[in-house]
């Protein structure tokens, strides 16, 4: 059983639910996770290659009850996600690389006001407007690190279109239970493919609602954390208490202060919340092999290649394990340390030009046992990977 699987709600038989298999690609399987985890907002600038979750949301969106805003610009765009989702509404935009670079200001905002949003980012060859009908996987660290102060973003990185639908529900979840901005990171290849999938099988994650204000006599106070390690309860702008949503440093009612403890303090719990549930987000895709000498780690469309190349290797007597890793961040540390155990050698696949994401793991593996498999321009091949394997 995979960890998506072992996370999503149980399943009930429903006879309205699809049976037949159909071809559907990755982007429209985000836009559907978006509807079942119950998002009612979408804005949006089209942008090659996200631009089908664009159109299924300004399609689909308005007959489940939300609103699609087609949005002059990408800055606009997630404004607008995040004034709809400070009014109490699960929110979702999607682009690619340019367009994120546009957002990066708005995202920290989010961070600073604890509002939840989805960010789909489709990563095609860059850098600038590079190639926007190219694949690649070079925006891995410009996803996470956009902040100032490097505080963590979950991002999320399916390989499949049934992936899609399954990550952006889990994306949904930590981004309401713990009121952050969360991305979606999947590429050309993993969005645009066509894919048969059975829509009645995908897994459902049940809705998370955020903690509401509950008065009581009490005063509201927006950035009132009852712990360090969990999120404020929400009262929606506009409502019964009076909201202040600050990009500024704050105290907890959010007026603004410098260098105050009660600020440092909140600063603090931007991290620690993600911190404190890293390994409940960590979401892995893993086959052990007894003995293995070897580990592949991947992520992405890359990861396909990875776990077709790991099966001839088994096929031909070698024991190799692989690791597709569906959560980037918070880095899934403790089953990365668990599979590469006993290996001598941790080859890491990436569609970049010198293993961005690989540079990460490297204090974790040891640089005496990583080895690099990149390529940019082109998709890796299985062909590749069991030549570096090979190699090294």
């Amino acid at each position: 059983m995979s960890a998506l699987e072992r996370n999503a709600a149980p399943e009930s038989p429903d006879a309205s639910r699809e049976s037949r298999f159909q071809l559907i690609s990755g982007n429209r399987l985000v836009a559907q996770g978006a509807l079942e985890a119950g998002c009612r907002f979408f804005s949006g600038y089209p942008i090659t290659p996200s631009s089908e979750i664009y159109e299924t949301m300004i399609a689909e969106l308005p007959a489940a009850g939300g609103l699609s805003l087609a949005a002059p610009d990408e800055i606009t765009a997630l404004a607008y996600c995040v004034g709809a989702s400070l009014a109490g509404y699960k929110s979702m935009t999607a682009t690619s690389g340019p367009g994120w670079c546009l957002m990066i200001e708005t995202v920290q905002y989010a961070v600073m006001t604890e509002t939840p949003v989805v960010i789909a980012l489709v990563q095609r060859l860059g850098p600038s407007t590079g190639g926007a009908t190219q694949g690649g996987q070079g925006d891995v660290l410009l996803a996470e690190f956009c902040t100032s102060g490097g505080y963590t973003l979950p991002v999320f990185a399916p390989a499949t279109a049934r992936q899609c639908y399954e990550v952006t529900q889990a994306a949904f979840h930590w981004a309401e239970q713990l009121r952050t901005p969360v991305v979606v990171l999947s590429d050309k290849e993993v969005g645009m493919t066509l894919e048969s999938v059975n829509p009645g099988s995908l897994a459902r994650w049940p809705q998370t609602e955020r903690k509401p204000f509950a008065a009581g006599g009490r005063r509201f106070l927006t950035y009132a954390s009852p712990c360090l390690e969990e999120p404020p309860e929400f009262a929606a702008v506009g409502g019964a208490a009076r909201v202040v949503a600050t990009g500024s440093a704050h105290d907890q009612a959010g007026r603004l202060r410098k260098n105050a403890p009660e600020v440092i303090e909140l600063l603090i719990h931007l991290q620690a919340k993600i911190a404190a549930h890293a390994g409940e987000m960590a979401l892995v895709e893993e086959e052990r092999a007894t003995g293995a000498d070897t580990l592949v780690i991947s992520y992405g469309i890359s990861s396909r290649a990875a776990r077709a190349a790991c099966r001839r290797m088994r096929s031909a007597g070698r024991q190799v394990s692989f690791l597709q890793l569906l959560t980037l961040f918070p880095i899934p540390a403790a089953s990365i340390r668990r599979a590469a155990e006993g290996c001598s050698r941790v080859l890491v696949v990436e569609e970049n030009l010198t293993g961005l994401y690989a540079g990460l793991l490297e204090p974790l593996v040891g640089a005496d046992r990583l080895v690099r498999v990149n390529g940019i321009g082109h998709m890796i091949t299985p062909g590749e990977i069991l030549a570096a394997a090979e190699a090294a």
